[in-house]
């Protein structure tokens, strides 16, 4: 027992003198107790951008979403420019699969939880975060070969950074994508998603999603305002 607690120091997770609440069971345990299943009912502003360089196309959208357990997912878009086919293939095509998931209740298919992951502990980040390494138990298009970032002492996830475990299809070959995550109004919700594509004859793509949520679980948490964003620089 001296020799593990020993070695824990050293990996930099008994950092302090005195353990955080919590902190007495072992950090996988603690990232395991805190994942959540998403919000009942939500409502949130999204601002989509994405582009691809061979091709020199952008696109932006701004589109409110809005979920619950009875209905669903749903959105509406408020405004958009740019491609579109990047409008079409891209943005409306990702809000269709997520519409298909609610539906079929598919959000626990890429859970951080020991039935998708094996974890390695790989220590403190300068930022403060703990990070582990994930590998995916199996090759599935919503799990992440990659590291999580957690808040050490009750193991809250913060983000995920990682290449998809399996091809969405054909066409694209790798994506590499970064998730961030907070807590508002006491509950854990995506803020953004960026990630990076390498598609066959299209090349380098990029696509970036960030959230601003009006209300989650039936509580007020802000008022977003659905102007477009200013154009990314080319």
């Amino acid at each position: 027992m001296e020799r593990r607690l020993l070695a824990l120091a050293f990996a930099g997770v008994a950092f302090f003198p005195r353990p955080w609440p919590g902190q007495e069971r072992p950090i996988v345990d603690r990232v395991i107790a805190r994942v959540e299943p998403p919000p009942d009912s939500y409502r949130a502003l999204r601002r989509l951008e994405a582009g691809n360089e061979h091709f020199h196309q952008r696109a932006r959208m701004v589109v409110w979403t809005e979920a619950d357990r009875t209905s669903g997912f749903r959105y509406q878009i408020v405004n958009e420019d740019g491609s579109a086919y990047i409008r079409s293939h891209v943005f409306r095509a990702a809000l269709a699969t997520e519409q298909r998931m609610w539906a079929a209740s598919e959000p626990q298919r890429a859970s951080i939880s020991l039935d998708n992951y094996s974890f390695q502990n790989r220590g403190l980040t300068p930022d403060g975060l703990f990070s582990l390494s994930v590998t995916p138990r199996r090759r599935d298009v919503l799990l992440v070969d990659g590291t999580i970032y957690v808040i050490q002492d009750d193991g809250d996830l913060r983000r995920i950074e990682g290449r998809l475990s399996k091809a969405p299809s054909f066409w694209t070959r790798h994506v590499d994508v970064v998730r961030q995550y907070e807590r508002i109004g006491g509950v854990h919700v995506p803020v953004s998603l960026e990630s990076v594509a390498q598609v066959l004859i299209a090349g380098r793509s990029t696509f970036r999603m960030t959230y601003e949520y009006e209300m989650i679980n039936g509580k007020a948490v802000g008022r977003p305002q659905a102007v477009m964003p200013p154009a990314s620089p080319q």
